[in-house]
């Protein structure tokens, strides 16, 4: 069956939820400072980690270091110290430093604004690199995490199976004036009423809309 959301349409779709989702709490990495540091960091401890454990660490984190030059004075252990919990801190204060490094050599320090230059980085992929694109430099790109990649197979708007596939299924069809909200919207909607397992359809403002693929339980 084709999908109700279409190219033509999905305009209106993502109007109606960026107003039903001011309702919810910004994703993590939308709640601090959008320079390009504070998000790439923000973003790389989000991984694997709930909301309100990143926050908090961010908090932390953002307390003590404002740029690179200020995270290159701390040491490993005291990285991970400041961010504990998040999930895998050991390696994420090991990563944050060795992306210090690779800034200082190749970019005088500063976050690369290209999704090329960002994908060099040791531990950021695509996910990370047009999350920095799109928070950090308000430049055109296209973020596809987890929710981004379930909802939009589950509108039918695209058939894929892994979250690159969904970006460059995207890439084809998302019209490029709504890639850079595209990602800031499903994951408000994503996290509080559009859930993985057993969503609230009920409560759905595009309810008329979606095809529910692979929705086996609602509310």
């Amino acid at each position: 069956m084709q999908s109700k959301i279409t190219p033509d349409n999905i305009g209106d779709v993502l109007r109606i939820l960026d107003d039903f989702v001011k309702q919810y709490r910004l994703p993590a990495v939308s709640q601090f400072n959008k320079n390009p540091f504070n998000v790439l960091v923000s973003t790389l401890l989000s991984l694997r980690t709930k909301d309100s454990v990143t926050i908090e660490a961010s908090k932390r984190l953002f307390n003590r270091v404002k740029n690179c030059n200020d995270l290159e004075k701390l040491s490993v252990d005291e990285i991970a110290e400041i961010i504990y919990p998040v999930g895998f801190y050991k390696t994420k204060a090991r990563r944050l430093k060795e992306i210090c490094v690779v800034l200082k050599e190749k970019f005088n320090g500063r976050i690369p604004d290209s999704l090329n230059e960002l994908l060099t980085l040791p531990g950021v992929g695509r996910k990370t690199a047009n999350l920095v694109l799109t928070e950090g430099f308000n430049k055109s790109g296209l973020c596809v995490d987890t929710h981004v990649h379930r909802i939009s197979n589950r509108w039918g708007f695209v058939k894929t199976k892994t979250p690159e596939q969904t970006e460059f299924a995207l890439r084809e069809k998302l019209p490029k004036k709504f890639w850079k909200d595209y990602n800031k919207i499903l994951v408000a909607f994503g996290q509080n009423l559009c859930l993985p397992i057993s969503p609230y359809c009920s409560k759905c403002p595009i309810n008329e809309f979606c095809m529910k693929v692979g929705v086996k339980k609602h509310r």
